[in-house]
């Protein structure tokens, strides 16, 4: 990590972001609210504050914005759906010209975990039950992993609206440890998880093991479409899940790419 600038601006300049964080932080927005926090360098001295460099965490699809011009970068998770935009796939209807600045090296697996009660070995079995299945899902509905449930389920000719219309609950959660997720494992009322976020201490799929939960793996057939549209697979492993009765194939989520446009500045971009 870089020393951080001497000088009283910097020191004003970092109070800001630590309120930001505060006010971002607050774990009673949701996740679609107003928790993004932007990065704006330019030029204060004057009357009006001159933009020049804004970067923003932020959904997929604003990689429109990058592309516009409304910001210079962008970091997006997980990188499969930055391939979307470059290709022209799935979230996008046509290729984007953006470019990859820097990626940071996080790990992270796509999983969907199903209580054995439901007796289920494919995901295509989820298109003819007509239980009263508890779903567990993020809250966010633009969130990627709603966007990849959403690309995933009609390979199988169904939507998460037809499992709703069968009788299906959904579980809605914040990140992927929330504590309301995690209850509903323990206490056993929920019978498939959807979602990503496995990587550190505590994540919700070491919890759904430990109460009987199994990955769900994905035929080869829809595994090529996914890929086709940007998204990879790759091996949960066993070695780092004791639980897991072996390697599963699933959806890799790994990846934070930090982006901009292909017509930023090379000088600017460095």
């Amino acid at each position: 990590m870089e020393p951080l600038p001497r000088g009283a601006q910097f020191i004003r300049s970092k109070m800001l972001w630590e309120i930001a964080l505060g006010v971002a932080g607050d774990t009673a927005i949701p996740y679609y609210g107003n928790r993004d926090v932007a990065i704006v360098i330019g030029n204060g001295s004057g009357e009006h504050f001159h933009q020049w460099l804004r970067m923003s965490p932020g959904s997929p699809i604003l990689a429109q914005a990058v592309v516009r011009g409304d910001l210079e970068a962008a970091f997006v998770n997980p990188s499969a759906l930055l391939t979307q935009a470059y290709r022209g796939t799935g979230l996008f209807k046509e290729p984007l010209p953006v470019r990859v600045i820097a990626s940071y090296p996080s790990w992270d697996r796509f999983v969907i975990a199903v209580n054995p009660r439901v007796g289920m070995t494919s995901l295509a079995q989820l298109k003819e039950k007509r239980l009263p299945l508890r779903l567990s899902i993020r809250e966010d509905a633009t969130h990627s992993t709603r966007v990849l449930i959403d690309q995933l389920l009609p390979l199988y000719g169904f939507t998460l609206a037809d499992v709703e219309s069968r009788g299906a609950t959904f579980q809605l959660n914040g990140p992927p440890g929330d504590p309301r997720r995690h209850a509903a494992i323990k206490e056993g009322s929920v019978d498939i998880v959807f979602d990503e976020g496995i990587g550190g201490a505590g994540n919700w799929l070491n919890t759904a093991l430990e109460h009987g939960m199994q990955p769900l793996e994905l035929e080869e057939e829809a595994l090529k479409k996914l890929e086709t549209l940007g998204w990879r697979r790759a091996i949960l492993p066993a070695a780092r899940f004791p639980r897991l009765d072996r390697d599963r194939v699933c959806i890799d989520y790994s990846g934070w790419p930090l982006y901009t446009r292909a017509s930023l500045p090379d000088e600017v971009a460095y």
